[in-house]
C-alpha cells in the first residue's frame, strides 16, 4: 500500500459551513482585511480582483475577476473589461517571479459545459508552469502534488502585488 498524501489545510474546507447560495467569489470589494486573508486575495483593483484558487492545479494558481457578477466577457463593461485584462497582464509578470515560474497557462472556463466551475462569476485562471511538473500524478492517481499551504502562498505573492492599485498590505514586499 501507499504512503498517505497529506493535505490537512483541506479539512478545514470539509468541516466548515458550505454557503451554497451565495457566490464564493462576490463581496470582495467590502470585505476586512481579514477576511481578504481568509479567502486568499492576494489584490485589489478598483473594478477587479486576483485571488488564489482554493483548489490549484499548480501552486500560486491564481483567478482574477471584476468585483461584479457576470458570467460572460460580453457583459463586461469597457472599464471592467480593460482593467480585468490589465490585471491578468500584471498578474502574470508578478507570478513569474513570485514562484519563478518558466511558463503559464492563462484561460477562461466560459460556461459550465466548458469546465467552469463557478460558471456564473467570469474569472480568468493563471497556472504557473515549469519544465518537467508534469508527471504520473494527475494522469494516473488523479491528485494534484501543492507544495506549500494556501496562506503561506497567499502571503508571499501578495508582496509581489504590493505595488498595484490597492493592493492588501503584506510584510517582506519584494
Amino acid at each position: 500500500m501507499s504512503p498517505p498524501l497529506w493535505a490537512p489545510w483541506r479539512m478545514e474546507y470539509i468541516l466548515g459551513p458550505k454557503d451554497h447560495h451565495g457566490c464564493v467569489f462576490c463581496g470582495i470589494e467590502t470585505a476586512s482585511q481579514a477576511e481578504l486573508d481568509e479567502r486568499l486575495v492576494v489584490n485589489r483593483g478598483r473594478r477587479t480582483f486576483v485571488m488564489m484558487n482554493r483548489y490549484p492545479f499548480a501552486p500560486g494558481h491564481l483567478l482574477v475577476m471584476p468585483y461584479r457578477h457576470v458570467a460572460s466577457l460580453e457583459s463586461l463593461d469597457d472599464a471592467e473589461h480593460d482593467e480585468l485584462f490589465r490585471l491578468v497582464r500584471d498578474a502574470c509578470v508578478r507570478l513569474k517571479k513570485a514562484v519563478k515560474a518558466e511558463g503559464l497557462n492563462v484561460g477562461c472556463n466560459l460556461g459550465a459545459v466548458a469546465g467552469a466551475g463557478v460558471a456564473a462569476h467570469l474569472h480568468v485562471h493563471i497556472v504557473p508552469r515549469w519544465n518537467g511538473d508534469t508527471n504520473f500524478m494527475p494522469v494516473i492517481a488523479d491528485t494534484r502534488v501543492v507544495s506549500q499551504a494556501l496562506h503561506e502562498t497567499r502571503a508571499h505573492l501578495a508582496s509581489y502585488f504590493a505595488d498595484l492599485e490597492n493592493a492588501p498590505p503584506t510584510e517582506g514586499a519584494s
